[in-house]
């Protein structure tokens, strides 16, 4: 948890505030039973009544001041415990901005999610505790066991036998307590990725009717999770009932002894009552420090899986300076690149060599798995190359910053992504400064205005998370038109027009070449008829390059080429 105390710099000040409210406040609580002794045994049994209310009232301004020291301790704490979170959840989504899909890959989805949530919220608890404890609890105990020994020091030797029975106590159930709270935010991921999958692949399930093995699956995660929280709560629940009874022996051992001290006139009433308020008081410290012990076990867990997204360096950093492009503009070169993914055996591409220019549109078609998306990852370097280099405007993309790299890709990837808010909203997140007249243009040209003008709202109309009130050729039209308002010098479009029927396609690509004239255009596609006016077509084949030409001359000279051809389209289409 060391790391974690970095963010807590910009509270010194509160939590500095707070420590000395604290220290107040104990002092006050320490000094209350010396003066309750004092009433009894000056004021009730010499029956000085004015002392009695002297003291008295002496005794509520010392409760009054340490109350406001408590609430005003205890605000503070809150707030900077809070402002501790929102410091970290920020650090840590902004840190995990930076990763490359190699580190979600590395940790998963499911667990960043708990990681900046539960994990955070787990430090932060911890924290409130350990403001408002770490001083009043040590205090309150060391305090407590010098004025108890001040009090009478025969009778203090019943503490040396009750405090360490109550340490080796604490000691063993937190030892016992710690391996379990790691493997619970383990099982808590595991948790989370199967709530995750069920929700996000509903549609999948239901058509399959696996609703109930789904269901089976988050029972045994849930059960694994319960098992686990449970026995942990029992060890940690043997905790108080190990405290009160240590209490409640240490208060009768106390009161035994303590009256025949008094019966022997070395002790007065008062001090008794005083010395079992103390001994009160350093049992409650312990508790006290013992709900710490709890806690810290699972947060010292948390803080360790924070710190990990934390450590985690990203593969793909930007250069110190990056380097601006030359007066070109869209040109894009590919220069004997490789990629393998992390621990494949086999690269998913290898010694892929071509170059893309403006005006000109470079489509790429090729098998199940022979590569495609994965050669477009690399443009806008969502992965490092293995081998070689690419080039945009004649600067490799690893001397460049991502930023300005990714300023001049428009990307409409295979899967259509939208986010919850208005059509206008997703539409505009390609440029949010676009007009509204630049919006509906992009909208026009990615053949979205029919459906955008028969929804109820039009352009304010809501999109629901992931943009499940929608079609999927109404998703990627509007992820095309997302790309088209961003006007960049390179459109890459994912195997985007596979969820289009054939007309639509076809008016999309059209609108398309008088849209996208002077900048450069890669087309992933499945289909034969989407790349067929393609200036250049290259032939993917298990990650190697199997043609590269137009239409025709792949024709003659591609036998990969003329077998995808042939599977899609009869001979009268051909000829």
């Amino acid at each position: 948890m060391t790391r974690m105390f970095a963010f807590l710099t910009p509270f010194r000040w509160p939590i500095a505030a707070v420590l000395v409210l604290i220290f107040l406040q104990s002092l006050s609580d320490l000094y209350l039973p010396t003066l309750m002794a004092d009433i009894v045994d000056k004021g009730i049994v010499e029956g000085d009544i004015p002392y009695i209310f002297r003291i008295g009232a002496f005794m509520l301004l010392v409760a009054a001041a340490g109350a406001i020291c408590s609430v005003t301790a205890s605000f503070l704490s809150a707030k900077t415990a809070s402002g501790f979170g929102l410091g970290v959840r920020n650090r840590v989504f902004a840190h995990v901005e930076n990763f490359s899909l190699q580190e979600f890959d590395k940790i998963g989805t499911a667990s960043l999610i708990t990681r900046t949530t539960n994990d955070i919220t787990q430090v932060q608890q911890v924290l409130t505790m350990m403001l408002r404890m770490m001083i009043s609890a040590p205090m309150m105990c060391i305090g407590g066991i010098i004025m108890a020994v001040n009090k009478d020091a025969k009778l203090s030797l019943v503490l040396v036998v009750v405090l360490p029975v109550l340490a080796a106590a604490i000691a063993i159930i937190a030892s016992r307590g710690m391996p379990l709270f790691k493997a619970m935010q383990i099982k808590l991921d595991r948790l989370n990725l199967v709530l995750r999958e069920g929700l996000t692949g509903i549609r999948v399930i239901r058509s399959f009717n696996r609703i109930d093995h789904e269901q089976q699956r988050f029972q045994e995660a849930n059960r694994d999770l319960t098992a686990t929280a449970t026995k942990v709560n029992r060890i940690m629940a043997a905790m108080m009932p190990i405290m009160m009874l240590v209490m409640n022996f240490s208060s009768m051992a106390i009161i035994w002894f303590g009256s025949n001290r008094i019966s022997s006139g070395h002790m007065q009433v008062g001090d008794l009552m005083a010395f079992l308020q103390y001994a009160m008081q350093i049992m409650f410290s312990l508790i006290m420090m013992s709900m710490m012990f709890v806690m810290i076990p699972r947060a010292s867990v948390s803080a360790v899986r924070i710190n990990e997204v934390l450590d985690m360096t990203p593969t793909m950093t930007d250069p110190s300076e990056g380097k601006r492009t030359d007066a070109r503009k869209g040109y894009i070169e590919f220069d004997r690149v490789s990629f393998s993914y992390p621990g494949a055996e086999q690269p998913a591409i290898s010694d892929i060599s071509f170059s893309a220019s403006p005006g000109e549109i470079t489509a790429i078609i090729g098998g199940t798995g022979s590569g495609k998306s994965t050669l477009i990852s690399l443009i806008p370097r969502f992965y490092d190359v293995s081998g070689g280099s690419i080039r945009v405007d004649g600067v490799d993309v690893r001397e460049m910053t991502q930023q300005d790299l990714r300023e001049k890709i428009g990307l409409v990837p295979q899967k259509a992504v939208l986010f919850s808010g208005t059509i206008a909203d997703n539409i505009r997140y390609g440029h949010e400064e676009a007009t509204d007249e630049e919006m509906r243009h992009a909208a026009s040209i990615s053949q979205a205005t029919e459906f955008i003008s028969a929804m109820p709202d039009g352009y304010d109309s809501i999109i629901a998370q992931g943009g499940t009130n929608l079609s999927g050729g109404q998703k990627q039209r509007l992820s095309i038109a997302r790309a088209l308002v961003r006007k960049p010098e390179i459109y890459v479009f994912d195997d985007s027009f596979s969820a289009l029927d054939f007309k639509t396609d076809a008016k999309l690509r059209a609108a398309l070449k008088s849209e996208t004239g002077d900048a450069t255009v890669i087309i992933v596609a499945q289909r034969v008829s989407t790349v067929m006016d393609a200036d250049r077509i290259i032939v993917l084949d298990e990650g190697g390059i199997a043609g590269i030409g137009n239409h025709k001359e792949l024709m003659a000279s591609s036998e990969v080429y003329r077998e995808i051809v042939a599977s899609q389209l009869s001979e009268e289409e051909l000829s």
